[in-house]
C-alpha cells in the first residue's frame, strides 16, 4: 500500500496536473498489486476535477470547495471544462505504455507468447478499470459532451484503453498470437494435454476488442470473427480434410464413422469450453461438410451391409452423422424401404404354402408382424423415430402386406386371413391367450390392419364371423369382442362398426324376448322341448337366407307355432324369416344297445329333421327322407354324409350317399367314448362357397359405394372434369379400399345411363350434375 502522495498541483497548471496524474496512473498500471490507498485515489480524482473546473478561461469564476466523487456539482455548471488536454495526454501515455509491452512481446513465441499476451491483457484491463474510475468526472462531463456533439473519436476512458490496446498492441501481434493459438489447438486435437485457459483468455480479449466505432457504448464481434473465428475455422477445415482422407484410406467405414462422431463431439465441447458461442455454427457446419458431406458416398454404400447384418449401433451412428447434412438421409430412406419390402416378401414366401394348403391365418399374420416388429424397432432405435423412416417403413409394409405370394390371385387375401385370425382368437378355444396377452395380440392385429388396403373385405369377413360367433354362442369374451370393435371404430370411424355394434344390441333384445317367452310357456305341462330363438334385424346381420325348403319335425311344430303367435302378438306387422340352416339342437339317443345312459347328439336342424324320422321306423330310402324333410338334394346329401361318416346311420351295401336306391338304417350298435357327440360339422365345400359369396358381395357393395361417392362429389361440385372426378373418388374411398380406375369409369357410365350426371356439351371429358 502506498503511504505517501505528492501535493495537489495548481488547478490551472496543465503540466503540473498531468505530471501529478501520470505518477498515479503509472502506479496503477505497473504496481497495482501494491495497492492504491483511498487518499491517493481521492487526490487523483480531485486533481482531475480541479483542472476541469478551473477558471483560467473564465476570470469571473469563484472556485468552490473541492468535491469528491458523487458530490453535487450543480454550482459549477458555468465552469469551462478543460478535459481535452487531459484526454489527449492520457491517449499519448497509453500509446507509449503499449508500445513498450509490444516491443517486449517480440522476445516470446508460441505458448510463451500466449502466456505473455494473456498476462498483460488481464493486468491491463484490471488497471484500466481503476483509471476509468479515477477519470469519472471527465467521463461524466467533458467526454459526455463531446460524444453528444458527435465526436466519433472520443470514448469513455475504459473504452479508450481498449481502443488503444487494439490499435497499438493487438493489431501488431494478432497474427503471431493466432498462429500460437492454432498450434496449441492442433496439439490438443492430436491428443496432447494443453493449457486451454490460455485460449480462453485470448478469445475473451478478442471479443472485448469488438468496439462499435459509431457508438462507443455498444460492442460487436467484428474483431473476434475476423481475427480469431475466420482463421480458426479455416485451419479446422484443413486439419480435418487431411485427417479424414487419410483415415478413410486406412480403415473401414464403420471405424471412420466412429472417428467422425468423436471429432464432432470434441468440437462441440471445444466451443463450450473456451470459444465464443457464435463460433458454434460456422465451426460445426464446416466440420460436418468435411467429415460427413465429403464422405457421404462411402456411407451410403455401406448402409445396405449394415442393414443386412442388423448393426443397430452402426446404423444409429450413420443416421446421426448423415442427419446433420441436407439430403443426407434420403438415399437411406429409399434403400430402407426396399430392404423392408424384400424382407416382408421373403418372409411370406417361406410360409405361403402352409397358408394356402391349411388356410392357417396365424402363420401368415405372425410372419407379417415379425417383419414389422423387427424394422419398427430399428426405426425407433437406430433412426430415432424420424418421420421419413417411419414413412418408408409404412410404404414398405403396405406393399408386402397387400402384394405378396399369398395375395398373388387377389389383394383381398390379406384382409380375409386377418379376419380369420381375429375369429380364431375371439372364438372359444383351449388355445386362446390370456386376457392381457389377447389385448396385445389384438393391438398387433390392428398394426397389420393399418396397412391393409381393402378394409371393406376385412369388414365383410369379420362381420360374418362375428355373426357366427354370436349365433352359435362361441365368443370367448364379450369384453374382447367390444375391445376389438372399439379399435376398429377408432381406426375407421363409427360407420365402419355401426352394424357390428347393432348385432350386440340384437343379442340383448333376443335374450329378453326368450325370457318372456319361457315365462309364458313355463306353466304348460308336458313341454319336452327346450327352445330358444335369436330374433335379429335383417339390415345389420350378414346372414344369407336358406337355399332349401324344410319340413319342421312334428316334435318341434307345436313349440314353433307357439313362438310365432307370441311374437306376432307382441310385434304385429313384422315378418319372421327362419334361417334353419344356421339353427342347431341336441337330441337324446336312448336306442343304443351298447350304452346304458344313452348319448346326446349335437346336430344341425337339418340333421335333427332326418334323425327324428327314426322315431317311427329304423330304415329309410334316400327318397323317403327327401320327401319327409323336403330338403333339396345337395343339402340332404351333405347332412346324411356326416351322419353316415359318424356311423349313426348305416348305408345299404354297394350304394353311395345320395344314390336314390340307397337305404339308411339306424345303427343300434353305435358306440362312442364320448357321451356328447358333435355331428354339426362344417362342410369344406360350403366354406369355399361362402368365401366366394363374400367376395362377390364385396364387389357389389363397392359398385354402390363408388356410385354414391360420384353422386356426392358431383352434387357438391356441380361440374367436374373426368380426371378430377376419378381422383376425388379414389381419395374419398381409399380409407375403405383402393378403387380401380376401370371400375370407376364403369360406375360413371351407369350414372350417365341413370341420368344422375350428364356430359357437358362442347367440353371434352366434362360432367355436370343433374338435379
Amino acid at each position: 500500500m502506498d503511504s505517501s502522495s505528492p501535493p495537489l498541483p495548481a488547478p490551472t497548471d496543465l503540466t503540473a496536473t498531468w505530471n501529478f496524474l501520470e505518477n498515479g496512473i503509472e502506479h496503477i498500471m505497473n504496481r497495482l498489486e501494491e495497492g492504491l490507498s483511498y487518499k491517493r485515489y481521492m487526490d487523483l480524482y480531485t486533481g482531475i476535477y480541479n483542472y476541469c473546473t478551473s477558471s483560467r478561461m473564465n476570470p469571473g469564476f469563484t472556485s468552490e470547495p473541492l468535491a469528491g466523487p458523487g458530490a453535487n456539482l450543480s454550482n459549477n455548471r458555468g465552469a469551462n471544462l478543460m478535459g481535452s488536454d487531459l484526454y489527449q495526454n492520457l491517449q499519448r501515455y497509453l500509446e507509449r505504455y503499449l508500445h513498450t509491452i509490444r516491443e517486449n512481446s517480440t522476445h516470446h513465441m508460441d505458448e510463451n507468447l500466449l502466456r505473455y499476451y494473456t498476462k498483460h491483457w488481464e493486468k491491463y484491463t484490471t488497471a484500466s478499470s481503476y483509471v476509468h474510475h479515477v477519470f469519472r468526472y471527465l467521463n461524466r462531463h467533458w467526454v459526455k459532451r463531446e460524444i453528444d456533439e458527435g465526436r466519433k473519436t472520443v470514448y469513455d476512458v475504459y473504452t479508450l484503453t481498449l481502443v488503444s490496446w487494439r490499435d497499438y498492441m493487438f493489431m501488431h501481434v494478432e497474427r503471431h498470437v493466432m498462429a500460437a493459438v492454432l498450434k496449441l489447438i492442433e496439439r490438443q486435437r492430436n491428443g496432447e494435454s494443453v493449457e486451454t485457459g490460455l485460449v480462453k483468455s485470448v478469445v475473451e480479449s478478442f471479443v472485448a476488442l469488438g468496439l462499435d466505432d459509431a457508438d462507443s457504448t455498444k460492442s460487436t464481434l467484428d474483431v473476434y470473427k475476423e481475427h480469431f473465428q475466420k482463421p480458426f475455422v479455416e485451419a479446422s477445415e484443413v486439419y480435418y480434410k487431411a485427417e479424414s482422407e487419410k483415415f478413410v484410406s486406412e480403415n473401414s467405414v464403420t471405424e471412420y464413422m466412429k472417428k467422425a462422431e468423436a471429432r464432432l463431439r470434441e468440437e462441440e465441447n471445444r466451443v463450450k469450453l473456451y470459444l465464443h458461442q457464435s463460433t458454434h455454427k460456422p465451426l460445426i457446419s464446416t466440420c460436418e461438410t468435411v467429415l460427413v458431406k465429403n464422405h457421404t458416398d462411402i456411407m451410403w454404400d455401406e448402409f445396405q451391409n449394415l442393414l443386412n447384418l442388423d448393426k443397430m449401433d452402426d446404423l444409429n451412428r450413420m443416421y446421426s452423422l448423415l442427419s446433420r447434412i441436407t439430403d443426407g438421409l434420403e438415399p437411406l430412406r429409399t434403400r430402407f424401404e426396399e430392404h423392408v419390402r424384400k424382407a416382408g416378401l421373403n418372409a411370406i414366401e417361406k410360409v405361403a404354402d402352409q397358408v394356402n394348403d391349411n388356410m392357417e391365418p396365424k402363420i401368415y399374420v405372425d410372419a407379417l408382424l415379425e417383419v414389422h416388429s423387427k424394422y419398427n424397432d430399428m426405426v425407433t432405435t437406430a433412426f430415432r423415430g424420424e418421420a421419413g423412416f417411419v414413412a418408408s417403413l409404412d410404404k414398405a409394409c403396405r406393399e408386402f402386406v397387400n402384394r405378396n405370394k399369398v395375395c398373388k390371385a387377389s389383394t383381398s387375401k390379406s384382409p380375409e386371413l386377418l379376419a380369420r385370425f381375429c375369429d380364431s382368437l375371439l372364438r372359444k378355444s383351449s388355445k386362446n391367450p390370456e386376457e392381457n396377452d389377447l389385448e396385445d395380440v389384438l393391438n398387433n392385429i390392428m398394426t397389420v390392419f393399418k396397412y391393409v388396403e381393402d378394409k371393406d373385405v376385412f369388414q365383410k369377413f369379420y362381420s360374418k364371423m362375428l355373426a357366427k360367433r354370436l349365433v352359435n354362442g362361441t365368443s370367448a369374451s364379450e369384453d374382447a369382442e367390444s375391445s376389438m370393435i372399439s379399435k376398429l371404430k377408432e381406426a375407421c370411424g363409427f360407420e365402419y362398426t355401426s352394424k357390428l355394434q347393432r348385432m350386440f344390441t340384437d343379442m340383448g333384445l333376443s335374450k329378453d324376448l326368450n325370457d318372456q317367452f319361457k315365462e309364458r310357456t313355463s306353466m304348460e305341462a308336458n313341454e319336452q322341448v327346450d327352445f330358444s330363438v335369436l330374433v335379429l334385424g335383417t339390415a345389420s346381420w350378414p346372414l344369407q337366407p336358406s337355399t332349401t325348403n324344410f319340413n319342421i319335425p312334428e316334435e318341434l311344430e307345436r313349440t314353433f307355432q307357439r313362438f310365432k303367435m307370441f311374437y306376432q302378438n307382441k310385434h304385429s306387422g313384422r315378418k319372421l324369416n327362419w334361417l334353419f340352416h344356421l339353427s342347431k339342437g341336441e337330441l337324446k339317443a336312448n336306442y343304443c344297445h351298447l350304452s346304458k345312459t344313452g348319448y346326446t347328439f349335437q346336430v344341425s336342424t337339418y340333421q335333427m329333421g332326418i334323425l327324428l324320422q327314426y322315431n317311427k321306423d329304423s330304415s329309410y330310402t334316400f327318397d323317403d327322407l327327401k320327401q319327409s324333410t323336403d330338403l333339396n338334394t345337395d343339402v340332404l346329401i351333405g347332412a346324411l354324409g356326416t351322419l353316415v361318416k359318424a356311423k349313426v346311420l348305416e348305408l345299404s351295401d354297394g350304394t353311395e350317399v345320395g344314390d336314390p336306391t340307397s337305404r339308411y338304417e339306424l345303427n343300434t350298435e353305435f358306440k362312442s367314448k364320448k357321451v356328447r357327440i358333435q355331428l354339426n360339422l362344417p362342410v369344406k365345400s360350403e366354406q369355399k362357397v361362402e368365401v366366394e359369396e363374400t367376395h362377390k358381395t364385396v364387389e357389389e357393395d363397392r359398385k354402390l359405394l363408388m356410385q354414391a361417392a360420384i353422386v356426392r362429389i358431383m352434387k357438391t361440385r356441380k361440374t367436374l372434369k373426368h380426371t378430377a372426378l376419378v381422383t376425388e373418388v379414389i381419395a374419398q374411398l381409399s380409407n375403405r379400399f383402393k378403387p380401380k380406375i376401370p371400375d370407376i369409369k364403369k360406375c360413371i357410365d351407369v350414372l350417365l345411363e341413370k341420368e344422375y350426371i350428364e356430359r357437358v356439351e362442347g367440353q371434352k371429358d366434362m360432367f355436370s350434375y343433374r338435379a
